[in-house]
């Protein structure tokens, strides 16, 4: 038994769609040796349990985690012919008998791993798109309790609330998941990819100073323009990028850092931190050679530093996400979305590859 809502013409095509045709396109991976594993098929649409949502998607967001499952260079659980993708925003359709709070109607998101509502995450087995099936498809049903209604009155795109899923819910898990950032503290962020610049974002808006790194010096000038950043130091012309911002503070070094490269950078993060800083360990992109692999436990004692791992976080993190950018509105960095068929998702996961970026990239499902 599900509850449908009349209230609006758009909430009623739905419900005729879904009567119409109860099938749905559907992305899976068939082998995870690169993006023409990715196949579209016809499966029918889930019916949801008095538990349960059913949501159609308007928004896919990507991340470099669907880029590593679907080149088998994931190191945790991945299921067999998955679905991708792990980050959506849509509307409810429908609603299992024993849901409260959520209509038919609603616009909302779901958090990355639908078994962690609080507290750390345990486990690896509960998140989207890698050891259950994720969102790369028309619809999805889900559990009402992973399920966040996000604000129908600001400006915010569907593309917005689905880039905040993860990259959102480790930002915000790294500012305020343990010591919580303080207005006039300085963050660094590595990279001007997804999690950097909505780092940036939420950053400034907290009070803080920020100072982002790249390759890229047009990518800088940019991160300083339009997303707020203080300072742009690029690792290529300046591989000692640690000295830099130990320049730019007066010598006392970062309070927060964004740690997106791994091994390959962490030594220069740890000289960059002031003593009793964070680093938020999120990404792997540089890796060191095992020759090369600095002392991590002895470099942080050095500094009396937190480094800190983040496994994204649970719904309550998104959730104060979700509420702190809508009451602010701040616009999230969505930069270019992709069509809903089979080279557009292909041509989204290249691009995202390519580093060409800067922000989020999106897929678009009609």
């Amino acid at each position: 038994m599900t509850s449908l809502s009349f209230g609006s013409s758009h909430r009623y095509n739905y419900r005729r769609a879904i009567a119409m045709s109860a099938q749905q396109v559907v992305f899976r991976l068939k082998h995870r040796n690169g993006f023409d594993g990715l196949y579209q098929r016809e499966e029918n649409i889930p019916e949801i349990t008095k538990h349960e949502v059913l949501v159609k998607v308007r928004s896919v967001s990507l991340n470099f985690r669907d880029i590593v499952i679907a080149t088998s260079k994931y190191h945790f659980p991945v299921a067999e012919n998955v679905v991708p993708c792990s980050d959506m925003a849509g509307d409810i359709v429908q609603t299992g008998e024993s849901v409260k709070g959520l209509h038919a109607g609603d616009k909302v998101i779901a958090c990355f791993d639908i078994t962690n509502l609080y507290g750390p995450q345990i486990g690896w087995n509960g998140g989207q798109g890698g050891p259950i099936d994720g969102v790369l498809r028309q619809y999805v049903a889900l559990p009402a309790s992973a399920v966040i209604k996000v604000p129908s009155d600001t400006p915010h795109t569907y593309a917005e609330w689905a880039s905040l899923v993860c990259t959102g819910t480790t930002v915000w898990n790294a500012f305020y998941g343990n010591l919580p950032l303080r207005p006039g503290q300085v963050v660094l962020c590595q990279g001007t990819g997804g999690v950097s610049i909505t780092a940036a974002i939420l950053a400034k808006a907290a009070g803080a100073k920020v100072i982002i790194t790249s390759s890229s010096d047009d990518k800088l000038a940019l991160a300083k323009s339009k997303f707020g950043a203080d300072h742009g130091i690029n690792y290529k012309s300046c591989p000692d990028w640690a000295a830099e911002a130990l320049k730019l503070t007066g010598g006392r070094g970062v309070d927060y850092i964004i740690e997106n490269g791994g091994s390959g950078t962490i030594s220069q993060s740890i000289k960059a931190v002031t003593y009793g800083g964070v680093i938020n360990v999120i990404g792997f992109l540089s890796q060191a050679s095992q020759e090369d692999m600095p002392d991590v436990a002895g470099l942080a004692l050095s500094k009396g530093a937190v480094v800190r791992g983040i496994t994204v976080g649970s719904k309550q993190l998104l959730e104060e996400a979700v509420r702190f950018v809508g009451q602010r509105q701040l616009r999230l960095p969505v930069e270019k979305e992709f069509p809903f068929s089979l080279g557009g998702v292909r041509t989204a996961y290249e691009y995202l590859v390519s580093g060409q970026h800067i922000g989020k990239v999106c897929i678009t499902v009609d």
